[in-house]
């Protein structure tokens, strides 16, 4: 492994096997409540580690997010420029009802 390449953790699907199993308050099976319900829930935060830090690395080092938001702001800018009277007709109704954010000036194509 090259200095470069970030560190991944192992997957996190191992149990934690310092966590005692939850005992039953009403004598019936490990884990089971008075009702007869039993415990169960899940800690996904490990894996969201892992998934965070498979995205970084795919993303590489030359990622820019900022380039990528500027990237992004300059498409808006075209999708909403050029349009013939009707299409800014509904688009001047969606930035009045609050749908789509005011772009340029008064009118679309600025």
């Amino acid at each position: 492994m090259s200095p470069h390449e970030p560190i991944i953790p192992d997957e996190p699907d191992k149990p934690d096997e310092s966590a005692a199993p939850a005992g039953s308050p009403a004598g019936g099976a490990p884990g089971e409540g008075p009702d007869g319900l039993v415990e169960f829930s899940v800690d996904l935060s490990g894996h969201e580690m892992l998934r965070r830090t498979h995205v970084m690395a795919a993303l590489g080092d030359t990622w820019d997010p900022v380039a990528a938001l500027r990237g992004e702001e300059e498409a808006y800018d075209l999708l909403y420029s050029g349009l013939g009277p009707e299409q800014q007709r509904v688009y001047d109704e969606l930035v009045a009802a609050g749908v789509l954010p005011r772009r340029g000036g008064d009118d679309a194509a600025a």
